[in-house]
């Protein structure tokens, strides 16, 4: 015990692990001498006897399966890949509650990770791998686990080899594809060059790859107005593998279409490091080549440096080869110059950043979609080493110093939502220590409920994860009577912008002062790197740990911006800034503008002026204040300038070439509304464009938008001699067509089709109307008002297809059905249609496909074809008939003028440094108690964690209105911090 005094004493003295420099001291400090060791030497001292040798830890962490991913329904396969269906859906005698986990595919893969940690067990290094499956009540679904043991550098090598030559974050990627295309209609069959080309890109691309029938509209579906119904006539492919895999698979299924639509396809390669660096800033510079010849361009995913596997006899896409398919081969030649000159022309600035290696691997894992946002809104590209190869070096790269500084602290607020803890135990008896099989039954459980990488070294558990699953891995420690009956210390490592730690402190340190009194813990502020820092909350208590933790993360800044354009600044700061302080004591939240020339000078693009440039920051336990304080700035602004938004316009895929190629109308349309249109990439396959900018501008911006998407819908009458007689009339053509396109904006057409028949067999007569998305909502008036027509000139017209039926009225007359009066006007019964526009509001769309789909018991029928061939006889099907997805209702603006209003679409870090806002304190509840989970306070506080693996990370989804220095906890705004959110603005 005198060597353990010793020890202690050199904790606390000037050389000690923990010494500090004059400006780190915090207050208030005490005596260190119950602070855990640091040093690898005094862990080589300890006079505590392990039984483990001093180079034997216990590693163990999640590997994340995805095994909630189902297969595609039985019903809708047409065709699939060789043994998909077998691997994707269950057998006929499964029971009807097995579980997703169950399916061949999920259980192979753990018997493959199985076989694969065994064979590293027996193999000739000393490590031990050992797997384990379970079903936390946390999650629902099953959590596979591997625990290490061995020499550090053999766990974190064996590691690394399991993460590369396991299958991570399994995933279904669906391209939608016309059936025309793949379908042989005189045969009723597949085309064979196309289940040819779909098996050979399953087995270069390692995937299992299913077409699946149109998704039929359900009756809710039916009820918006919009016509989906016209968008689920196309056929889909579910592509289903590895993230990598899937993406591949997905390119070559997207250049198969081209080739179907009779495009032609080419390459060129170029290094993968400039690819994000050439597109520009939301692709903008690739948008333009394709714009100016034609072209559609797909490159590869940016992150084929980090997953290294690849399913066994799969070829891995080429990471520096581009595609590019153009109507004619002069068109790729001018692409292909373009894109050169382009590369030419570009200067790359180049910045390292020191990451660790734990939380690179978390981002990696977790956070890929956030990473692929912030290198597109930049248009930078940020090179990470490989998974689990435990280096910590990150490179950016840029056209620009700004947007390589903004990359950089964007990476580095994403590593603020990971925390790092370690539990040092200080004393233990002999007999108390556990068995090595002991210890990895309890780091399996631990790791499982809380899916946080924990390990066991020397008496101390390290562990590394998200903010919550790092404090139910504590959590569950807390529970264990090996780890709580001894003496022991807990240290919770937070990372946080520097310029927020002035924020955190308080004057003169008293924020942390007074935690620090009240909770019994040590807080320090250790420097990290050059944009983060590191507080550290100590504790020799779990429970005085966990409430020092909590009042910790009240602390933390919880910030929302949003745009507000210059020239409303000075109204809303006023005279000597009375204005915007009244404000800030008012709602004690801190309020910051910038202007362009802090964001670096006049003149940059159009689409960084209108960046987030004001910003409110307040403590976490005053978040519900953020909202009052940015509905009392937007006041002051005018309506055409007010809080920017973003709404999502549907239109197929295939016409946004069409569209991007009038990409001067575009940029009018932009500067007209002061909004900005986004087109997804290509090789996303999305049909959302995004449009943001002003609330009140963005509705009309929409409308006009869809007055360039035009489309049709198709009316099949039975023909008569009166009918054709009325349409080869001049009534017909001289005052009802005209009228029509005058009134309803809708131009109607007769065509004949001899293969549109009645039920009777009996000749038909098809009307073609022809209008633009935005006046959608008037072609069942236009047919309404010809229908009038007829009628009053006696002629009736019976309806073979296309038929929209009126909404099912929201009075009460289907309450009086049993009163015969001629007062009540009895709405007529609803009709079973095809239309693009609208779809059936009865019980017609149910049973015709109750009908369709008896044939499709067995899938991969190719029998059950010619009952999809005679569904998309009976439907008005056209390229432009999957345009009336958000369509407008009816012809009328103001309805358009409603909107709920979001947050702001462009976000931008604030390099600003600030200080902290002191609130008012309160003697009896200083801060609000929280549960130490998620904030309900139950034994589920966990239960969300790990139901979206890989990059889909709802927990942390950032707002696109949100800028906190540091990233959410389970604390702040963005988290959901429970604390009533302000009204909206008027």
């Amino acid at each position: 015990m005198n060597k353990l005094a010793g020890m202690r004493s050199h904790w606390s003295g000037p050389g000690g692990a923990f010494s500090m420099s004059r400006n780190q001291q915090m207050p208030g400090m005490g005596n260190m001498s119950t602070m855990p060791p640091q040093s690898k030497s005094t862990h080589a001292s300890s006079p505590i006897l392990s039984p483990i040798s001093e180079q034997h830890i216990h590693y163990s962490f999640n590997v994340p399966f995805s095994s909630d991913l189902a297969g595609p329904n039985t019903e809708d396969i047409l065709y699939a890949t060789n043994d998909a269906v077998l691997r994707w859906t269950h057998p006929e005698d499964a029971a009807d509650d097995v579980p997703i986990y169950d399916l061949p595919v999920h259980a192979q893969n753990v018997m493959n990770l199985r076989k694969l940690c065994k064979d590293i067990t027996n193999g000739p290094l000393p490590i031990e791998a050992h797997v384990k499956s379970s079903e936390p009540k946390r999650v629902k679904g099953q959590v596979t686990n591997v625990c290490l043991s061995g020499s550090p550098e053999l766990v974190h090598k064996s590691r690394e080899t399991i993460l590369n030559d396991t299958p991570l974050a399994l995933r279904c990627a669906v391209v939608d594809v016309d059936g025309e295309l793949v379908i042989d209609t005189a045969a009723t069959a597949l085309k064979s060059h196309v289940v040819e080309h779909l098996d050979q890109i399953a087995t270069f691309c390692g995937v299992d790859i299913f077409l699946l029938g149109p998704k039929f509209a359900s009756l809710s579906d039916g009820l918006n107005g919009n016509g989906d119904a016209g968008r689920d006539q196309r056929w889909r492919v579910a592509i289903y593998g590895d993230m990598e895999s899937a993406e591949h698979a997905k390119t070559r299924v997207l250049i198969f279409i081209d080739r179907l639509l009779g495009r032609v396809v080419d390459g060129t390669m170029l290094e993968l490091s400039l690819h994000t660096v050439v597109c520009g800033r939301s692709r903008k510079n690739i948008k333009i080549i394709e714009s100016a010849t034609n072209t559609a361009i797909y490159f590869p995913p940016p992150f084929s440096q980090v997953y290294r596997y690849c399913p066994s006899g799969a070829q891995r896409r080429n990471p520096e080869e581009i595609f590019i398919t153009g109507d004619t081969p002069q068109n790729i030649a001018m692409a292909k110059a373009k894109i050169h000159d382009l590369v030419s022309r570009t200067r790359v600035f180049m910045k390292d950043a020191q990451v660790s290696a734990a939380k690179i691997d978390s981002i990696l894992l977790t956070r890929l979609d956030k990473v692929r946002k912030i290198m597109e809104t930049n248009g930078t590209f940020i090179q990470f080493p490989a998974l689990a190869s435990q280096r910590s070096m990150i490179r950016i790269q840029g056209v620009e110093g700004l947007h390589v500084e903004r990359t950089v602290r964007d990476i580095m607020s994403l590593t603020g939502q990971f925390y790092s803890a370690t539990w040092w135990i200080q004393q233990v008896e002999t007999n108390r220590l556990p068995a090595p099989a002991d210890i990895r039954t309890m780091l399996s459980d631990i790791c499982a409920n809380s899916d946080a990488d924990v390990s066991f070294d020397k008496l101390t558990f390290t562990i590394t994860g998200s903010d919550d699953a790092v404090k139910a891995a504590l959590m569950v420690l807390a529970d264990i009577r090996f780890v709580t009956r001894s003496q022991y210390q807990i240290r919770v490592k937070i990372e946080l912008a520097n310029e927020h730690k002035e924020f955190v402190s308080g004057k003169k340190n008293g924020k942390i002062n007074k935690i620090m009194g009240q909770s019994s813990v040590q807080i320090i502020f250790d420097g990290f790197n050059e944009y983060n820092f590191n507080i550290d909350v100590c504790a020799g208590n779990y429970e005085a740990m966990k409430s020092g933790l909590v009042l910790v993360e009240q602390e933390m800044p919880a910030s929302i911006s949003f745009h507000v354009p210059d020239q409303y600044h000075k109204r809303i700061i006023g005279i000597g800034g009375q204005h915007i302080q009244r404000i800030m004591k008012k709602h004690s939240v801190f309020v910051k503008f910038s202007n362009a020339m802090d964001r670096g000078g006049v003149g940059r693009e159009d689409d960084d002026i209108k960046v987030d440039n004001v910003i409110c920051r307040t403590p976490a336990r005053n978040a519900q204040n953020l909202e009052l304080v940015k509905s009392e700035i937007l006041d002051m602004v005018d309506r055409v300038d007010s809080e920017f938004t973003a709404q999502t316009v549907n239109v197929d895929r295939l016409y946004h070439r069409q569209l991007i190629a009038h990409l001067n109308q575009l940029e009018e349309l932009e500067k007209k509304w002061n909004c900005k249109i986004i087109f997804p990439s290509t090789e996303q396959a999305s049909d959302d464009v995004i449009v943001s900018g002003p609330e009140w501008q963005v509705p009309h911006c929409v409308d006009e938008f869809l007055g360039m998407v035009p489309d049709h819908h198709e009316l099949v009458v039975a023909r008569t001699p009166e009918l054709i007689k009325f349409l080869e009339s001049k009534q017909f053509r001289n005052n009802l067509v005209p009228k029509l396109k005058s009134q309803y904006v809708v131009e109607v057409h007769v065509k004949e089709d001899e293969s549109e028949r009645t039920e009777d067999d009996g000749p038909t007569i098809t009307l073609l109307w022809s209008f633009t998305r935005n006046n959608a909502g008037g072609v069942r008036d236009a047919i309404d008002f010809m229908t009038t027509n007829l009628v009053s000139a006696g002629i009736e017209m019976t309806v073979v297809k296309g038929a929209i039926p009126r909404p099912k009225s929201d009075s009460f007359e289907e309450s009086l059905q049993f009163f015969d009066s001629k007062l009540l006007q009895h709405a007529p019964a609803p009709v079973s249609t095809d239309s693009p526009t609208k779809s059936s509001f009865g019980d017609d769309v149910t049973r015709e496909r109750s009908t369709i789909f008896d044939k499709l018991r067995k899938p991969g029928s190719m029998s059950s074809i010619s009952s999809f061939l005679d569904r998309r006889k009976n439907s008005s099907h056209s390229p432009a008939a999957s345009f009336f997805k958000n369509g407008s209702s009816n012809v009328s603006k103001s309805s358009l003028i409603s909107i709920e209003s979001t947050r702001s679409f462009n976000a931008d870090r604030n390099p600003w440094n600030d200080s902290g806002v002191n609130l008012p304190d309160d003697d009896t509840t200083p801060w609000p108690t929280r549960h130490f989970g998620n904030g309900s306070g139950s034994s589920n506080d966990h239960k969300s964690l790990l139901q979206h693996p890989g990059d889909v990370t709802p927990r942390h989804t950032m707002r696109a209105s949100t800028d906190s220095g540091r990233p959410s906890t389970s604390h702040s705004i963005n988290s959901g911090y429970p604390g009533p959110i302000g009204p909206p603005r008027s």
